[in-house]
């Protein structure tokens, strides 16, 4: 079949508006139409990227309907609306069968070599192969997925909103509820109040922590995690996180502190705010150059558990329609995460948006698939900018 899709033909060039054909499903595949998908941070960071295969179709943050299956699917049918995963998992490996489906290993060499499952690709433009981004590529009318990417959600559950869920909302999400476990009635820091940071602090509000304290060095994203929950905040640009969350809890430190800002300065200033026996979870991709220095004096005397967290420990099938639920219940917040809606020949004004480091970074734009023109629906006044946002 024919379709239109946004393809990415060279590392840091526009992308571009291309007509290109993509095939049937195979054996353990889904055809999804895309409704909607939401544009991340890490979609500038794969167009930046040398080791990006090209061309390519970008996009991983999706949702839609099922419009075709491939003869051994049985987790969803035709016509099932669907939020998209791009850690699909084998269920059988070591990880999985412990229950850990976000380390399964299954997915990383084609998502890395830019295929399917099988590796080999449904893509192709003027007769060429194309290469699939993330194994969804959702900057597209339509994508061929593996079977377990696909999370069916509830009755109701609005497409604009399910597309924000695969990635930043997952994961920020679950690093309250999955990696660090909150537990109610407990003090949490949330350092970095980006896209994945807003959501751990949601995350910690329905996990019943008592106290949530933003950090960040922007006072609008401050303002706005009090929105999401946040019962306290500390301008890590004007005072001593350290200090201030002792000070917030008589002098002991934080239960839990989630580190998303990617920068080891934050992850030390979380340790050293955290109390004994505390959980320091950094869900933040640091750049590989960096360190993080943590003091070795009496490190054996206090407890204190340092975690990293991948996908934010998720299990989409449970997690994604969790939190769906959760939205349509009224007790989480994705309206306000929609920062507009565009049409997909205006995605090259959101790539060159998030060079403005003035603008916030708690939201999406998102590509609403049956919009011609941009309507430029603002659900937030907050300008968009999906970068690290401690310093």
């Amino acid at each position: 079949m024919k379709m239109k899709a946004a393809v990415m033909n060279a590392v840091g060039s526009p992308v571009e508006i291309r007509e290109v054909d993509l095939e049937s499903p195979k054996s353990n595949e889904v055809l999804v139409k895309i409704e909607a998908t939401s544009i991340c941070h890490s979609d500038l960071n794969a167009l930046n990227d040398l080791t990006t295969p090209t061309p390519t179709i970008l996009g991983h943050e999706g949702a839609g309907i099922v419009a075709d299956i491939g003869p051994n699917v049985k987790h969803v049918k035709v016509g099932d609306r669907v939020a998209l995963n791009w850690v699909p998992y084998c269920g059988v490996c070591e990880y999985c069968t412990a229950g850990h489906f976000h380390l399964c290993e299954e997915a990383f060499g084609p998502m890395f070599d830019g295929t399917l499952m099988d590796g080999t690709s449904r893509l192709s433009m003027d007769g060429r192969q194309m290469y699939h981004h993330s194994l969804l590529s959702t900057f597209a009318e339509y994508t061929v997925v593996p079977e377990m990417s696909c999370v069916k959600l509830p009755d109701g559950m609005p497409l604009t909103q399910a597309s924000l869920i695969g990635c930043g909302v997952a994961t920020g999400y679950g690093a309250a509820v999955n990696a660090a476990q909150v537990t109610p009635g407990s003090s949490v820091a949330v350092f970095g109040i980006g896209g994945v940071g807003i959501n751990a602090i949601q995350g910690a509000r329905i996990a019943g922590a008592e106290k949530i304290i933003a950090c960040d060095v922007k006072e609008q994203n401050l303002l706005i995690a009090k929105q999401f929950g946040a019962t306290h905040t500390i301008h890590v640009g004007k005072e001593n996180a350290e200090e201030s969350l002792k000070a917030l809890t008589n002098g002991l430190g934080v239960h839990y502190a989630i580190d998303c800002s990617g920068n080891t300065k934050a992850t030390e200033s979380a340790w050293k705010g955290t109390r004994k026996r505390g959980v320091v979870v950094v869900v933040g991709a640091y750049n590989p150059s960096m360190m993080v220095n943590i003091p070795a004096s009496g490190f054996h005397r206090v407890g204190k558990v340092l975690k990293g967290s991948f996908y934010g420990d998720t299990q989409p099938l449970r997690d994604f329609p969790t939190i769906a639920r959760l939205y349509l219940e009224g007790r989480y917040k994705l309206d306000e995460l929609v920062l507009k809606t565009i049409a997909l020949e205006d995605i090259n004004q959101v790539f060159d948006s998030f060079h403005d480091h003035s603008c916030m970074n708690v939201g999406r734009s998102v590509i609403d698939f049956s919009q011609k023109q941009p309507k430029q629906q603002n659900v937030s006044d907050t300008k968009m900018e999906l970068g690290n946002s401690y310093a």
